[in-house]
Order: C-alpha cells, then sequence, then structure tokens
C-alpha cells in the first residue's frame, strides 16, 4: 500500500537548505580529497569525516580496502539508512540479516588475504526485474510475487563475482510498463526532493535510493528512457550504454531490440567504476578539458515545448559548458520525429507478448502469459490487453514489424551515424525530461494522464518519452547529468548521447561535465515507515 500520507510532503525551505548546505560540505570534501588522487596518502581519510552512507561508490571501496571500515560497519550504515527511508517504498524486498551475512563473509575473505575484486563489499540494490537466486524477482506484478530464480542474472553473478553484495529489489512500475514507479501492487514509490511527486520509472525506487543514500550505486534498466527519466527527475546520474554493452539475460523483457540494463549513481566516477566491473576495462580515468569539445544541440526536436524552469535551467547549464571552453553546435534531425513514431512504441508493442513468454518459460516462472496479464494491476492490463488484440488500432502485425525492423530501424541508426561523422560532435546535449517531476496521482482518471507545459496540456508518457526515446530506440549511450534545482527544489537534469560504442569516452568526458555542472545537494529528510 502507499505511505504517502505519512511523508512530510511539503519540507520547510529552512530544513532542506539546513541539509543542503551540511551535504554539499560533505559533498566538497570528499570530491576534494577524491581529486588528489587514488594514492593512500590522498585518499586516506577518517571515516568519522563523513557518514558513510553519504560516500560515493569508488571512495566506499577504498575506505573498505584501506580497512577503515568494514564491510559489516558499512552495511550496517546503508541499511539504517534504508530504515529512516522507507516511507520512500523503494524496495520490495530487503532482507537485512542477508546482507549483514554477505558483508561478514566479505569481512573474512579480505581478512584470508584473499584475491578481491574492485567491487569488494560494497551492497548494491537491484531493480526487481533482474533475476536473483536468493531473492524473489517480481517485476512489480502480483503474480510473480513468490518467484524465485533457479539463479542469478549474468549480470549479477559478474558483480557478486567482483565482491558486490546484492543490498534488496527495488520497487519499480508494474512490468516496467510505464514512467511513474506508481505501482498499484506495491505501493507507490515516492520521489526523495518531493515525496508528493513520482520518482519517474520504471526504475524509480533504484533511483530513489541512491538519491536518499541508501546506496551509491544502482542497477536499473531502460528499453525507452527508464534509467535516464528517474535519474533525471531523482537529481542523480544514470547511464544507458549502447545496447548490448552490459548483458540483459535474466530480466523480465520489454523488447529484446531496446532493453538494457545500467547504473545509477551519484558521480560519474561511480559509473565507471560499474562500466570497469562488468567490461574489465581499467577503472582509471582523469576527467578531460572541456576546451574544444563540441556538443551537438538540435533545438528543432529536443529543445521545444519545455517547462519554464526546465528550460530556465537546462539554458544555463549550456551557457556554463560554453563559458568552460565547450563548443555549442546547431544542427536538425529533420526525419527523427517520424522515425520515432514509425519504430519506438510499435517495436515494444509487439515483442512484448512474445518476450515475456519466453522469459516465463526459459525460467521456469510455472506461468503463462495470460495468466500473468490476468493477475496483473487493473491499471497495467487497461494499457496492455489493447495491444494484444488483432484489429485494434495498437496492435503491429508481424509484416509491420518486420518493415520496421528492415526498414525504418537502420534508417534511424543511420541518421545518428551520419550526423556524429558529419558534425564532429562528442556527444548531443538536451533536457533529459521537459517537465520536472509531477504529483503523484491516482490511476483510474483520464485527467490523471497529462500534465500543463506552459499552458499547454500534454500526456504525461509523451512528454516524458520525447526526449529519452530517440537514443535507446538507436542504441545509443547516455548519459544524465543533474543540472540544478527549480524553485520548488526539484531536480532538473540534462542528457549526453554520444556515438554507438563511445560509451567510456562518454563516461571520461561526463567526469569533466559533472564538474562544471555541479552535483545536487541531497534531499531532505523523510518519515520512517510506520
Amino acid at each position: 500500500m502507499s505511505h504517502r500520507s505519512r511523508i512530510p510532503a511539503d519540507p520547510s525551505r529552512r530544513r532542506f537548505l539546513s541539509n543542503a548546505t551540511a551535504a554539499s560540505l560533505c559533498t566538497l570534501g570528499a570530491a576534494r580529497a577524491l581529486a588528489r588522487g587514488a594514492t593512500r596518502s590522498a585518499t586516506r581519510r577518517s571515516p568519522a569525516a563523513t557518514e558513510l552512507h553519504s560516500l560515493g561508490a569508488a571512495e566506499a571501496v577504498r575506505v573498505l580496502a584501506r580497512g577503515e571500515v568494514t564491510a559489516e560497519q558499512y552495511a550496517r550504515a546503508l541499511l539504517r539508512r534504508c530504515s529512516e527511508g522507507s516511507s520512500l517504498n523503494a524496495f520490495i524486498t530487503l532482507h537485512p540479516e542477508q546482507v549483514l551475512q554477505a558483508a561478514y563473509e566479505c569481512d573474512r575473505l579480505r581478512r584470508s588475504g584473499a584475491r578481491t575484486g574492485i567491487l569488494h563489499g560494497l551492497p548494491i540494490p537491484l531493480k526487481d526485474s533482474v533475476n536473483t537466486r536468493d531473492y524473489p524477482t517480481t517485476a512489480g506484478t502480483p503474480a510473480l510475487r513468490y518467484f524465485r530464480p533457479r539463479e542469478d542474472a549474468p549480470l549479477v553473478r559478474t558483480l557478486r563475482a567482483q565482491g558486490a553484495i546484492v543490498l534488496g529489489k527495488n520497487n519499480m512500475h508494474e512490468l516496467a510498463w510505464d514512467y511513474t514507479s506508481n505501482n498499484q501492487a506495491y505501493g507507490a514509490v515516492h520521489n526523495p526532493y518531493d515525496p508528493s511527486r513520482i520518482p519517474g520509472g520504471s526504475s524509480g525506487g533504484t533511483a530513489a535510493s541512491i538519491a536518499y543514500r541508501m546506496a551509491p550505486l544502482g542497477v536499473a534498466e531502460d528499453t525507452e528512457g527508464s534509467i535516464r527519466v528517474p535519474a533525471a527527475l531523482c537529481g542523480i546520474a544514470g547511464f544507458r550504454p549502447t545496447t548490448g554493452r552490459y548483458p540483459t539475460t535474466g530480466v523480465v523483457p520489454a523488447s529484446p531490440l531496446f532493453d538494457q540494463l545500467g547504473p545509477h549513481a551519484r558521480a560519474v566516477e561511480d559509473l565507471l567504476l560499474f562500466d570497469s566491473a562488468l567490461t574489465g576495462t581499467p577503472f582509471a580515468a582523469s576527467p578531460p578539458s572541456l576546451k574544444g569539445v563540441r556538443l551537438g544541440v538540435i533545438r528543432p526536436y529536443f529543445w521545444t515545448d519545455l517547462d519554464p524552469e526546465v528550460q530556465r535551467i537546462t539554458a544555463g547549464a549550456l551557457e556554463r559548458l560554453r563559458g568552460a571552453g565547450v563548443e555549442l553546435v546547431e544542427g536538425e534531425l529533420p526525419e527523427l520525429r517520424e522515425l520515432i513514431a514509425r519504430i519506438t512504441d510499435r517495436v515494444t508493442d509487439h515483442d512484448f507478448r512474445p518476450a515475456v513468454t519466453r522469459y516465463l518459460a526459459e525460467f521456469h516462472t510455472g506461468l503463462t502469459f495470460d495468466e500473468l496479464i490476468a493477475q496483473a494491476s487493473p491499471d497495467i492490463r487497461r494499457t496492455i490487453e489493447p495491444l494484444l488484440q488483432p484489429g485494434r488500432p495498437d496492435f503491429v502485425t508481424d509484416g509491420q514489424y518486420a518493415q520496421i525492423v528492415k526498414v525504418h530501424w537502420p534508417a534511424l541508426k543511420t541518421m545518428y551515424r551520419q550526423y556524429f561523422e558529419r558534425s564532429g560532435v562528442a556527444a548531443i546535449v538536451f533536457p533529459a525530461m521537459i517537465v520536472p517531476a509531477p504529483p503523484i496521482k491516482g490511476s483510474a482518471r483520464e485527467e490523471d494522464m497529462y500534465v500543463e507545459i506552459a499552458g499547454r496540456r500534454m500526456l504525461f508518457d509523451d512528454a516524458t518519452s520525447r526526449n529519452v526515446a530517440p537514443g535507446s530506440t538507436a542504441g545509443l549511450p547516455g548519459l544524465v547529468l543533474p543540472a540544478g534545482l527549480t524553485r520548488e527544489g526539484l531536480p532538473v537534469a540534462l542528457e549526453f548521447d554520444g556515438p554507438s560504442g563511445t560509451d567510456r569516452a562518454l563516461l571520461t568526458l561526463g567526469l569533466a561535465l559533472e564538474a562544471e555542472l555541479g552535483r545536487l545537494p541531497p534531499p531532505p529528510a523523510v518519515g520512517s515507515r510506520l
């Protein structure tokens, strides 16, 4: 059930600024220590100098490796923070005793002198669509409430091999089928910066847990924005890699063409750490100079119909980047709107049933697709069922699908490739979301499906997907970074989409972009669930 009524929905500005100032000083101190390098003398700091739950992932693993804090002590600090923020409803399943046992084993292994991975002792929460052998994998839907996979997803196996601890399973929008994370089966996830508002979705619980310092690094998943939307609305960093960079086997699917796992974090350094753990790439990276870096600005598509506060903050962020030496290259992608309309939703609408049917059988859930949907929440059934019925407007035939995959999808990827080659830009920059986080609403009334932007009424799904859909449809790497807070204290973010396969270069560039844009102060305290 939702615990919204027990959460202070309108924290005072005084309390918010007080918390923000104190946390900013801690963040600044940590950033300065990290900037001095990774040597023992340069990075040594007493764990008491900042609260453990505020550490970034890279700093946490360094502190753990130096023996300044045990894995058990660190896990207890994060679990305490999870309890303090439990009213955000960021988790579906969390077993503290299981986390502490894993932390104890990490400490024992380190004491033995055994070789350890680069994530050793780091608790990481996972979106609850990712298979885990020791936690249920519900995909946020009632029919899978007690489903326990026989083995971990390959990505989870790699994280554990690098020493990571699974810190529970995060709440999400049911079956990853919307952007609000207003889950009707397990309760709504709340935005840490204003718990009366959505955190974005579908990976809303992961973003909320990272933003609220329940963990420094989490696993999310993105088919059409589900990493980037909640990262933007919760004021954290999110990275959707080039499609295929990380394995997606063992994840409840939407479309095999678009599905991609990726990380949420509060710092680009931690995204790089995650990428290193998954790919074996050396972790060390230094921020490049921004002088002469070319970023593409496609105003006719990405920069129109913005909420005034989004416009103000993102325009100011562009000017800060320009002042740091970035060259903003104006351009156009005139075919983009039509290609996205032909491809994105229609591919997912077609792929969902066969992809989920294969998952249910392959991982021995004991369910059929029809049984899964029959037990889904009413809002999910209303959305999905029309897509499955031949003759309905949204039903996509096999013939139509073949035309999309063989003609329109390659045309989109070619258009992007030629644009990057022609323009010489390192990435395209744009507002990740064209509106700040809207209030949590019911799901039964038609008017709850709309948002108002500068006096214009727009479907929330259209407003949410417009800017994030192109990159994931084309399979591009996309990095989301906070750009500032609205006058109401809500996060606004920029997204940077690079050419396919340039993941490491984009993340390295992200170090410099983050240094110029800055990080947000932490969200105000919320009440724990009674």
